[in-house]
């Protein structure tokens, strides 16, 4: 049955991809202008990806800059615990996987374009109810106000990453999916990396609720770099079948990304915390490293999904997840903690693009804002559960075993990738 089920599916991705290809019709020369027609079209479409990229990555250093600021904030400011810092840190999440289903429908019924503005709104009024919570700065109303003022920002964020990923989809077509992927991606974690010790830096000089004003200004300009760009194609006539169906055909692939997210979501959350007990310097460099090795594997690597295919490419990817995490793990120096961190972002950097062009061949493109709704999602799922799991698993037994078990979910999701390879193996 699971066999039968498979070759639906790749029978189903083939035909999309015929239609969407236009299979039957005669091939035209390059030189015709029917070809000059499409090189300038995919010209623009690639100026326009360029642009997306640069947006988001300007946009997303407000989700960036508050990771390690938060946690600090509570524990510190707030005086509560580990576990209270990783929810607030995870509630963002939370909210994102709550309206997953609803960023993805709206972005196939009334463009990816109005739902990346509206994303960027909700970025901009979450990031100044958080700046609320700095002013409060007392126990439990300031805790309620910032995780308001999270969920607000974790709304932006579902409507912003699928509206732009589905947005570059479209600009380019989905047989380059993977570098697609790998483009928005690089920017996410580009401002990662730059996020991280911005954050510190902004949390000194300005305070909690300073560092929130401001990350609430860079969403802003975004809204207004994109009002001028032509959207995408929407698709309000199109009968949809309900969400459960569609994460019925994606959720083999959708549990490799949610093991791999594991690992980031622990750096993100308690990587300044593991510093700060260890008394170690350095701690903003965390996710500057793990940015930093992301994105040259991005750069340089990003074509890889679509030469070799997702799944040899996720394969390899967790395997070096799986070893930064460790090495983070079991570190009795920064230097070697730092080391781990990079190496993680090396092994993270490839998984998602891998693994949502996995995804984008098997739905049709009217649902492709609903699939990879759906697909993120299940990312959107380890952020929010390994901040206050995470954080209980911190107070019994120290910040190294978050690490581990970040390894260990690595290992997991290779587990299912390798069944996954070996189940295509056996329908050739």
């Amino acid at each position: 049955m699971v066999r039968a089920s498979e070759r639906d599916v790749r029978a189903s991705g083939h035909d999309v991809r015929a239609s969407e290809h236009g299979v039957g019709t005669p091939e035209r020369e390059v030189g015709t202008p029917e070809h000059d027609v499409r090189a300038s079209r995919g010209d623009a479409g690639g100026r326009r990806l360029l642009l997306l990229a640069l947006i988001l990555f300007v946009s997303y250093l407000c989700v960036a800059v508050s990771l390690p600021v938060v946690p600090l904030f509570v524990t510190r400011n707030l005086g509560l615990g580990n576990a209270w810092a990783g929810l607030a840190v995870g509630s963002a999440f939370v909210a994102t996987i709550l309206t997953r289903g609803l960023a993805g429908t709206l972005s196939d019924r009334r463009g990816p374009k109005r739902a990346a503005a509206w994303g960027l709104g909700f970025y901009v009024a979450g990031g100044l109810v958080s700046a609320m919570a700095g002013v409060l700065a007392q126990g439990w109303p300031g805790f309620a106000v910032l995780i308001l003022g999270r969920l607000v920002v974790g709304l932006g964020e579902s409507l912003v990453a699928v509206g732009v990923i589905a947005w570059g989809i479209a600009s380019l077509g989905p047989q380059r999916s993977g570098k697609v992927l790998a483009l928005l991606g690089a920017s996410l974690y580009g401002a990662f990396a730059v996020g991280g010790p911005l954050g510190l830096l902004l949390l000194e000089r300005l305070g909690f609720a300073g560092t929130m004003l401001l990350a609430a200004v860079l969403p802003a300009l975004g809204l207004v770099a994109i009002w001028p760009l032509a959207g995408a194609a929407a698709h309000p006539e199109v009968v949809r079948p309900p969400f459960r169906r569609v994460i019925g055909r994606i959720w083999r692939q959708g549990s490799v990304v949610c093991l791999q997210g594991v690992g980031f979501a622990a750096i993100g959350a308690f990587f300044s915390l593991h510093f700060a007990h260890e008394g170690w310097p350095m701690a903003g460099l965390g996710l500057t490293g793990f940015g930093l090795g992301f994105v040259i594997v991005r750069a340089l690597f990003g074509h890889l999904p679509d030469r070799l295919g997702g799944l040899p490419v996720a394969t390899g990817s967790l395997a070096v997840e799986m070893a930064g995490l460790l090495v983070i793990a079991v570190a009795g120096d920064p230097r070697v903690a730092l080391l781990g961190a990079f190496l993680t972002g090396l092994g993270c950097s490839l998984v998602f693009p891998a693994m949502g062009r996995e995804v984008v061949r098997l739905v049709e493109p009217p649902l492709r804002g609903t699939a990879l709704g759906a697909y993120a999602g299940f990312q959107d799922l380890a952020y929010g559960l390994t901040g206050p799991l995470a954080g209980l698993l911190a107070d019994r037994a120290g910040y190294g075993s978050v690490f581990l078990a970040g390894g260990i979910s690595a290992a997991l999701g290779l587990a299912v990738t390798l069944r996954l390879r070996r189940r295509v193996v056996a329908m050739v």
